[in-house]
Order: C-alpha cells, then sequence, then structure tokens
C-alpha cells in the first residue's frame, strides 16, 4: 500500500493522512519505520536526509509504504518519505516565478503535429500578437480535467489532445524578439469564457446563474472552495474599458493614475499576461480599495505594470478584494472563466471577476472582454502543488 496526501493529525505514533483521493487513512509509525525527508521536485532520495517523528507536523507532505494492519483500519508502515510544508511553499513559489519569467499564455490558433508547433494567439490590453511555441519530444505536456480547476489534477497529456480555441500556457526559453519559445513544458485545456450579468444565485447548490451576453443564454455555473471570486476595482475597471475603446486609459497629462509613467507602450515580453499561479512583481500600491504601500506585487491605479508595458491582470489577481456568492446580486456584471464541465455536471468556475460594468459596456459584443480572462484559468497553481514522488 502506498498512500500519498497530506498530515492532517498527529496523535503519538499515529498520523491522519487526507489523502490525494479525498479520502482520509491512519497511519501508524513504527520503530523500525524509515522516516525520511526529501525536496520538492526531486527524482530520486538519493539526497534524502532521515528525520523524526517528532520533526513531523500538520500539513506535511507524505508518501507511505506498508501493509494493512490486522484490523484492516490502518496502515503500518514501513518507510515514509516526508516533504515539509515550508519546502512545498518556497518549491511552490520558486516554480512562480519561473512560470512568470520564461512562461507565455494564451488562446491556440492551430496546431502543427508534423513540426511539433502550436500557434498562441496572446491578448493583452494593448494589442494581440502571435507566438509560435516549439515541443520537443523532452517537453512535459500536460492536460487539465474537464471538471476540474486544479493544477494537480492535470494529466500526462499529448499534443494530438491540443485543439484550436484551448488555452494553453507553455514555460520555456524565448527567442530574442520573443516571437517564440522553445517550450519545457505546456499545460493545456478547454475552458469556457463567460461575459455576462447574474440571474441568480444559489448559495445552498453553490451555484450561480448567468446570462451570457455573446450567445443570449443562460449558464449555470459551480462555484467550489477552488474558485477564485475576485472584485475588480472601479478605477482599475474603468481603465481597461478605455483601453478597449482604443485610448491609452492616462491621466490627460500623460502620467498614469498613480502618478508614474504612462503604461501604454507594448509589452516587450512575448506573454500579456503572467505566469500559472503568478507571483508577485514590484509594483505601486493602490492606495484606495483595501490596498496600502507598493510593496512587491502591489496593486496601483495603473495595473499592475511589465517594465514598460501594459497592465498584467494576472500579477495583481491574488491581491484583488475577494468576494463571496452572497456579495453578488441579480443585474451585477461578471466575466468567468471556467472548466468545460460534462454530461453529468455543470462547469465549475476558475476564475470569476466582478465590477466589471465599464469593460462589458466598452466591449458590448463581449467577445474581447471575455478573452482578456482567458489565460488566467491556468492562475492558480500551475507550478504550484508539488506532489510527493
Amino acid at each position: 500500500m502506498k498512500p500519498v496526501g497530506t498530515v492532517e493529525a498527529i496523535n503519538g505514533n499515529e498520523i491522519t493522512l487526507q489523502t490525494d483521493f479525498g479520502t482520509e487513512v491512519r497511519i501508524l509509525i513504527q520503530d523500525s519505520t524509515r522516516v525520511i525527508r526529501t525536496a520538492p521536485g526531486q527524482t530520486s532520495l538519493k539526497d534524502a536526509t532521515p528525520m523524526t517523528l517528532q520533526e513531523l507536523q500538520v500539513g506535511d507532505r507524505m508518501l507511505i509504504r506498508g501493509t494493512a494492519s490486522d484490523d484492516g483500519k490502518a496502515v503500518v508502515a514501513i518507510s515514509a518519505v516526508v516533504m515539509k510544508q515550508s519546502d512545498v511553499a518556497a518549491h511552490q513559489q520558486q516554480q512562480r516565478e519561473d512560470w512568470q519569467k520564461r512562461g507565455v499564455g494564451g488562446l491556440v490558433k492551430s496546431i502543427d503535429a508534423s513540426t511539433g508547433t502550436i500557434q498562441l494567439s496572446v491578448t493583452s490590453f494593448a494589442a494581440t500578437k502571435n507566438v509560435t511555441v516549439n515541443t520537443s519530444k523532452s517537453t512535459v505536456i500536460r492536460r487539465y480535467s474537464p471538471e476540474s480547476v486544479k493544477f494537480d489534477d492535470a494529466k500526462p497529456g499529448t499534443l494530438a489532445q491540443i485543439n484550436a480555441g484551448d488555452q494553453l500556457r507553455a514555460r520555456g526559453t524565448h527567442s530574442p524578439d520573443g516571437a517564440s519559445l522553445d517550450a519545457e513544458e505546456v499545460v493545456s485545456g478547454t475552458f469556457r469564457n463567460i461575459a455576462g450579468t447574474v440571474s441568480s444565485t444559489d448559495a445552498g447548490q453553490n451555484t450561480i446563474s448567468v446570462m451570457d451576453l455573446i450567445t443570449k443564454k443562460p449558464f449555470i455555473v459551480k462555484i467550489t472552495p477552488d474558485s477564485q471570486l475576485r472584485q475588480l476595482p472601479a478605477v482599475f475597471a474603468q481603465r481597461i474599458a478605455m483601453r478597449l475603446k482604443g485610448g491609452s486609459g492616462d491621466q490627460p497629462n500623460g502620467q498614469s493614475q498613480n502618478g508614474g509613467s504612462p503604461g501604454g507602450a507594448a509589452s516587450s515580453a512575448p506573454d500579456g499576461s503572467a505566469a500559472p499561479g503568478a507571483g508577485t512583481r514590484s509594483g505601486g500600491g493602490y492606495q484606495g480599495g483595501g490596498y496600502s504601500g507598493g510593496g512587491a506585487g502591489g496593486y496601483s491605479g495603473g495595473g499592475a505594470n511589465r517594465s514598460g508595458g501594459p497592465p498584467d491582470f494576472q500579477q495583481m489577481l491574488s491581491r484583488l478584494p475577494a468576494v463571496t456568492l452572497a456579495d453578488l446580486h441579480k443585474g451585477d456584471a461578471v466575466m468567468i472563466v471556467a472548466t468545460e464541465g460534462s454530461g453529468t455536471s455543470s462547469p465549475t468556475a476558475v476564475t470569476l471577476l466582478s465590477g466589471v460594468e465599464p469593460i462589458l459596456t466598452a466591449s458590448p459584443n463581449s467577445g474581447r472582454a471575455a478573452t482578456l480572462l482567458s489565460p488566467w484559468n491556468l492562475g492558480s497553481s500551475a507550478g504550484g502543488d508539488a506532489s510527493t514522488q
């Protein structure tokens, strides 16, 4: 038996493990159990170090090898491989920063299986550009589950599974001109982009009904603990709306609303958005709506910018005010990225953004407005949650 999961409780030599399948397993650690600590991302145990049971903490990750107890209600551990929660968090942060630095994301335009290339349409506030993603035999390809918003649930995939219209992120080496990327890792999925108004909410079922402004049809979307629900401050919504209308969104004197330089120049980076699990970048603090200071990743009135580039939604997404289903009311304008769902389940919200009335007004057909959220579906934890291997 090889249960793997997160330590939920410790009682002497008995550990309650919350497995990655959502079940609880009792683990019995014996004096003879070999307990070792390894770092996230390691592919072998040659550098693992011994650790004591006393060093184990709730939240740590464990891979157990053992046998069933006599009563069949627990696993008697022969060995336990542990990743400390702090090590996992540090590894996740490193991965986020690397996706942010070396990633590109957008909508798939076409795939050429014979050459292993993917044509990607990357949309920023300033413009839409095409980027060629080059894959090779060594490229790790993963595919999102149609019913899950978790990066951990993405399964190994193939180039043949990627379709035009899919949302995709790739990490690797950019060409000097930013027109192509040699991919080390690719993750893709089929997601719904919905821009519309709230028809109703159901707190009991954790669902929201939205009238899509493009299809003129209602969509019922499920909200889970993994869904990100955020409120876009009015000042930033208005700024985005101005860009959609063709304006710079800057103040008349050419200065941005936070007093810095205008952010209208096109980004030299190939992607107009940050990486999956976007981390932090330095930026000015937003002085209203609950933000303060100008620390790393701070949200300025002009939006989080790459150097000299347009605002980057994803860099500030995690710093926007959180909302709940109870905060959403009939008639509210929302933009949603959701999973595709299946015949037996409704789509699940990955990201829901409220406070977007100015954006939808500026883009009456909602097409471009909806796609502004496209890369966000890969923003929660790609390169994030590490598994014990």
